[in-house]
């Protein structure tokens, strides 16, 4: 039973923090506590921090101190190497591996950059620690500057100099690969099928490989003039800004970065005028050399623009700063989290994880951590691949969180909203989001207006609506979006960042309706606590109901639960436990008890019960030590509104917990309401959840 995995490559600059975090990310849903270590770091850590070791920490919350990440720098591993010390090397690397090995389920091990001196030690030592700590290898190959013919030979070499070894290879990446041999090196690669080994190739990214703004300016070591709050642009070429205005405007391409001498105000200001205007593409920076900075009444018209991009000013010529900026090789950085989603994104997109996982022996603890749950939904969506209407298409967090989905392939999309509107907030806010792979419908202008607006009339004629008033309730997005839910022309909506929710849900009971047998719509919470999820309802939308809606919203409750991999356990909250209270709430709880047990005598359920009866063991079998579901209750049903929402709130504040929900059940399509303090991590989530209610 293997526990770690060795990353390992033989070239600096290969990528190694692609895979390491798409790797991490994947291991996380199957272990509570994954380490990282990487044998020998470039620098001592009060000079500066090793970037991959302290991007994966912050991004995944890893609790590893980072001075239990490595053995040496790469200035203390030399001096023994020319001390001809190199066993020690090992035997302290082993050593101290081996302590921190203990403390988690499974370790993560990073090889050398491979930056400096002392490379073909590096790569020896990279096999002789595989070796010895009895870790698969996972290689990874840089395809840059390569020729098809020179990447396959270079990933058959370094291969084979692991194998004979000993050292049994996972899998063999090639990473920045030329798109126009994408399609000669994975023939390649399917000729290897009958290798142990997994193979793939991942495309060289633009994204990942440009540098930002913020990388820039530490490279140059210039001043920020401007634009401190957009350092995160990334810099996918430069040019030269000499030329006349007219013909400065004609090279300006999407992420440009513009070096002019800073006394050109004329450039500089085309420039900034360029990014504001729909008609060019975004401008990153600019970068003013010579030592110059604009004039001050230039200055105050930058002062003036609602936008203005980075500029930087160096003292330097403008061909040589051009030089050092196009010598600038990018990192991902732990406070760049677009990079790190999209690094982890295209690690699912290009590696066969399934594959991957069947090759690792994890560790399994009991339970389901938040990991494991979110890893789990995500897995499950893409199952059967759904549709999803996105009423709210003109909102920041919608956008964004669309551009996660769609980049996964969890679902196809379908956003409502002004198209030229959606492309200006894509471009304003420096969204990655291709729109062609995603629908954008104006209700009013669409094909199906007229149609969508004849069914609600005849939908709903007998509550005295009349044509003309369906024809003004479906230019309404939530109205138009849960119709092309009802038609099938979508197969779930998501909606409420920006409306209320009973402007979400009003059209879905309306005429979507509830399932049969189900005369209530009721919602959950999955709460994911630190080491378990629990399922709260109803914390959003009956405010009081009676004990037979209560019982109906326990059942629905534990259908979600287990329809979710949880394993229901039911408890009907109230103020007291078992026997020992008297009152109407506690009476209504206790009548709603025994109709689930008249209805579903399978279910495990207990109440009325005490939310520290319910989820304490201690406690519970203190207050109920007959009951198999107190201290260990994974539904918990609220007797009201209030409650619940209260409680919902509370725990996650005060714990920490991820909230994902709310999500309604009860109805015969899936419609979801979101809070309108919803973050892009609450839209994703929910619509995977949506996405998964409708495959059923």
């Amino acid at each position: 039973m293997t526990r770690n995995i060795f990353i390992a490559t033989a070239e600096p600059y290969s990528g190694k923090s692609i895979i390491a975090l798409g790797l991490v990310d994947m291991l996380l849903s199957k272990a509570r506590k994954i380490g990282y270590f990487k044998p020998i770091v470039n620098f001592a850590p009060e000079t500066e921090k090793d970037p991959h070791i302290e991007t994966v920490i912050n991004h995944f919350g890893l609790s590893i101190p980072y001075e239990e990440t490595f053995a040496y720098t790469q200035q203390e591993a030399l001096r023994l190497i020319e001390m001809g010390l190199q066993g020690e090397i090992i035997d302290k690397i082993i050593s101290q591996f081996k302590k921190l090995e203990e403390s988690y389920d499974f370790t993560v091990i990073e090889g050398s950059d491979f930056l400096g001196q002392g490379t073909a030690f590096q790569f020896d030592a990279n096999v002789t620690i595989a070796k010895n700590l009895g870790a698969p290898v996972i290689i990874v190959v840089s395809a840059e500057g390569e020729t098809s013919e020179q990447l396959i030979s270079s990933v058959r070499t370094i291969k084979h100099n692991f194998e004979v070894r000993d050292v049994q290879v996972l899998a063999v990446i090639a990473n920045k690969v030329n798109p126009e041999q994408l399609e000669e090196v994975n023939a390649y690669f399917g000729s290897q099928q009958q290798s142990q080994t997994i193979y793939a190739a991942i495309p060289e990214d633009q994204n990942l490989k440009s540098p930002t703004m913020q990388e820039v300016l530490e490279v140059l070591g210039g001043k920020l003039l401007f634009g401190q709050q957009q350092l995160f642009n990334q810099a996918d070429h430069s040019i030269m800004g000499a030329m006349q205005v007219p013909n400065f405007l004609n090279h300006i391409r999407e992420n440009v970065l513009i070096v002019t001498p800073g006394d050109r105000a004329d450039i500089i200001l085309s420039a900034l005028q360029a990014n504001l205007s729909v008609n060019y593409p975004k401008v990153a920076g600019l970068v003013l050399t010579g030592g110059f900075e604009p004039e001050e009444s230039v200055i105050r018209l930058m002062e003036g623009l609602q936008t203005v991009v980075p500029i930087i000013a160096v003292k330097g010529g403008s061909f040589h700063t051009a030089t050092v900026i196009g010598n600038i090789k990018s990192r991902i950085t732990p406070e760049n989290t677009r990079k790190i989603q999209l690094a982890i994104d295209t690690f699912k997109k290009y590696v066969n994880v399934q594959a991957l996982e069947e090759k690792i022996v994890t560790f399994t603890p009991e339970g389901i951590t938040p990991h494991m749950f979110q890893y789990q939904l995500v897995k499950w969506a893409k199952q059967k691949k759904q549709h999803i209407v996105l009423p709210e298409g003109e909102d920041v967090r919608i956008l964004r969180a669309a551009v996660r989905l769609i980049q996964q392939e969890i679902v196809d999309l379908t956003l409502l909203g002004d198209a030229d509107r959606i492309a200006a907030l894509v471009k304003q806010n420096d969204i990655n989001l291709d729109l062609d792979h995603l629908r954008i419908i104006n209700p009013v202008a669409s094909e199906y207006y007229q149609e969508y607006v004849e069914t609600l009339y005849e939908l709903r004629k007998s509550k005295n609506v009349q044509l003309e008033m369906a024809r003004d309730l479906m230019t309404d997005v939530s109205y138009f979006g849960t119709m092309m839910v009802y038609k099938g022309h979508a197969d779930g909506m998501v909606s409420g960042a920006v409306h209320t929710t009973m402007h979400t849900i009003r059209p879905a009971l309306q005429f979507i309706k509830t399932k049969p047998g189900v005369s209530v719509v009721s919602s959950v919470f999955f709460m994911c606590l630190p080491d378990r999820v629990s399922v709260f309802g109803d914390c959003a939308v009956n405010p009081n109901p009676t004990a037979a809606q209560l019982a109906e919203i326990a059942i629905s409750s534990a259908e979600s639960s287990q329809r979710f991999g949880i394993e229901p356990r039911v408890a009907m909250l109230s103020y007291s436990s078992g026997t020992s209270g008297e009152g109407v709430d506690v009476e209504k709880v206790r009548q709603a008890t025994e109709i689930v047990k008249q209805k579903r005598p399978d279910l495990k359920v207990e109440g009325p019960i005490q939310y520290d009866a319910a989820v304490d063991p201690v406690v519970g079998r203190q207050k109920l030590p007959q009951s198999e579901v107190a201290g260990r209750a994974s539904v918990l049903i609220f007797p009201d509104l209030n409650t619940g929402n209260n409680t919902y709130k509370a725990v996650q504040r005060e714990t920490g917990a991820l909230a994902i929900g709310p999500m309604l059940q009860g109805l015969n399509k899936p419609v979801n309401d979101l809070s309108r303090g919803c973050t892009v991590d609450d839209i994703f989530n929910t619509v995977v959840i949506t996405a998964i209610q409708g495959q059923s």
